[in-house]
């Protein structure tokens, strides 16, 4: 486990690095119920339900049955909207020295971080799960909790603050709605959704690495070790790079399947060349723009994944082969 310690301003190897400089604070949201909604994280919710539906759409692509998408949207975003409450009132502690987080409903005493935030968090994640059980299939509603579990308890409460490898083995929960959309779907886990799942899988570490770069002096004021050697930005911005190009083989592994067409394959590899290429900088230098790019550029990239994924239904529907 490695200690963020203190940033280095000079150059390291032969990269440039530049990564330090105050940075905008989370604007905070105005009135109650927005301050409420804001524990929910409906941006991250948002994500995972767009990662479900992917998962939803490409085990059975033929036979989508939007009753049983319709639920299984409404117990993820019930499970997720729970998880992130947690997650706000357990990190309540850390959110409020953080210049990005410090705006937050918690920190700002816009909202009192008693019992009942964490007893309407734990109650939304059980609704989710229960009803994902009672009215899908018991594999749905273990692939909820499952993502619910593994980013409270294994990511929020033991690895954050102890391991660089948090963010790696977190990325779990991200993961396991591509599982959740598969098991609503079809009753099991498909090839093509646990490729999906390994992509987002993959995903998740350039995506908040990409943001630690860009906030690495933030993150090592309150000793969250979120890069490996976070203490050097170039051999982080290499891992950085490393882990984007990861992708483009997790993309190909989804393009050879079985559940894709050639021409979404094809477009899901470039993507993900797409993605490396604009990362592939930070190899060199390490600088706020290119940091910041990496993290902008990433939401992007997965909702193009999906896309790509909704896409392939339709032209297997119009019965053009998929690959493998």
């Amino acid at each position: 486990m490695e200690n963020p310690g203190r940033a280095e301003t000079g150059p390291a190897s032969p990269a440039t690095v530049s990564v330090a400089g105050p940075e905008t604070p989370e604007r905070p949201p105005r009135g109650r119920f927005a301050d409420y909604l804001a524990l929910t994280k409906p941006g991250i919710t948002a994500l995972i339900l767009v990662v479900a539906v992917g998962g939803f759409v490409l085990a059975d692509p033929r036979t989508i049955v939007l009753a049983r998408l319709a639920v299984l949207l409404a117990t993820g975003a019930a499970a997720s909207a729970g998880a992130a409450m947690l997650n706000h009132y357990l990190d309540r502690d850390v959110d409020e020295r953080m210049r990005r987080t410090r705006g937050r409903p918690i920190p700002s005493r816009r909202v009192t971080p008693g019992w009942a935030v964490g007893v309407v968090g734990i109650a939304l994640l059980a609704i989710g799960v229960g009803v994902a059980a009672a009215t899908l299939n018991l594999l749905a509603a273990l692939s909820i909790a499952l993502g619910g579990v593994t980013y409270v308890v294994v990511y929020t409460v033991w690895l954050k603050r102890r391991s660089s490898w948090n963010i790696v083995i977190g990325g779990f929960a991200g993961s396991a709605p591509a599982l959740a959309g598969s098991a609503a779907a079809t009753g099991h886990w498909t090839v093509g959704a646990l490729a999906l799942a390994l992509l987002v899988f993959l995903w998740t570490p350039p995506h908040f690495w990409s943001l630690a770069l860009l906030l690495r002096d933030d993150y090592a004021k309150v000793g969250l070790p979120m890069l490996p050697r976070m203490d050097d930005p170039a051999f982080s911005g290499k891992v950085v790079v490393v882990s984007a190009g990861l992708l483009v083989p997790a993309a190909g592994f989804l393009a050879v399947s079985g559940a894709v067409v050639a021409p979404v394959g094809v477009a899901l590899v470039a993507l993900g060349g797409i993605w490396l290429a604009l990362a592939l900088p930070l190899w060199r230098s390490v600088t706020r723009g290119v940091a910041r790019r990496g993290f902008l550029v990433s939401g992007p990239y997965l909702l193009g994944v999906v896309a790509l994924v909704v896409a392939n239904a339709g032209f297997v529907r119009l019965g053009v082969p998929v690959v493998g």
